[in-house]
């Protein structure tokens, strides 16, 4: 039985997941949770996971949330290559120290921004003060500069000379802020090599397909009826106010 992996592409930990299983060819079947239409409030997925967030995974019987230990434990049950998540016990240090560090290292920053230029002007019908957007970018550069400097350094990866799980998890939180309307590449020519060397690893075509959804955020976004996006109105206020 494959794998069942609930997802939205719209999410960043989501798509480090579908990007992790497709690439090692993962037996999976891609069960489609859009967020923007609060599937993850119906009564179906409430059972695989209650606390109504994805990625989740079904096995069997066996459910699982949280994006990294989904990533483990597809390392783990899958036998991947040791690169993703190296055996070597310095190398195996540096994935899990990104892996520590990012989600409120860069995650909530980058979600910020695409909710500051996406989602508030629909949502509330009305933009963000300005102070609010320059501390939101001000916090980003700051995130983006630490991935440069104290992440990658000289090395082609996060981890070293091969692709990693926290390369993944990375490039997929770097681009959510380009699906707000930052072009956070522009004048980062370290970071930029960094992402032209992820997308060759995972693959062009699944790189450029994995990441079309928030690309285009912008236009999908305008076709939503915002009166029933109740749960997101809430989320809104709960993170700027």
């Amino acid at each position: 039985m494959p794998l069942e992996l609930f997802l939205d592409l719209l999410s960043q930990p989501c798509r480090s997941v579908y990007i992790f299983a497709k690439k090692n060819n993962i037996p999976h079947e891609f069960k489609k949770i859009s967020l923007m239409e609060e599937d993850h409030y119906g009564e179906e997925f409430g059972k695989v996971n209650p606390m109504r967030k994805v990625p989740a995974i079904r096995d069997g019987d066996f459910c699982l949330s949280e994006s990294v230990a989904i990533l483990m434990y597809m390392v783990d049950k899958y036998k991947t290559d040791d690169h993703w998540y190296p055996a070597d016990l310095q190398k195996r240090a540096r994935v899990n120290e990104y892996l520590a560090w990012q989600p409120m290292g860069i995650r909530m920053h980058g979600s910020k921004i695409f909710w500051i230029n996406i989602m508030v002007p629909k949502i509330m019908g009305r933009g963000v003060p300005e102070d609010k957007k320059k501390a939101a970018i001000d916090d980003l550069n700051g995130s983006l500069k630490m991935i440069e400097e104290k992440f990658l350094q000289d090395r082609p990866f996060i981890a070293g000379d091969q692709i990693s799980l926290a390369d993944l998890v990375a490039i997929v939180e770097v681009y959510q802020p380009v699906g707000g309307g930052i072009d956070v590449f522009e004048g980062r020519p370290k970071l930029s090599a960094w992402r032209d060397r992820v997308r060759q690893e995972v693959g062009p075509a699944l790189f450029d397909e994995v990441h079309k959804r928030i690309l285009g955020a912008q236009e999908m976004v305008k076709g939503l009826d915002a009166s029933k996006m109740a749960a997101s109105k809430r989320r809104f206020l709960a993170m700027f106010f």
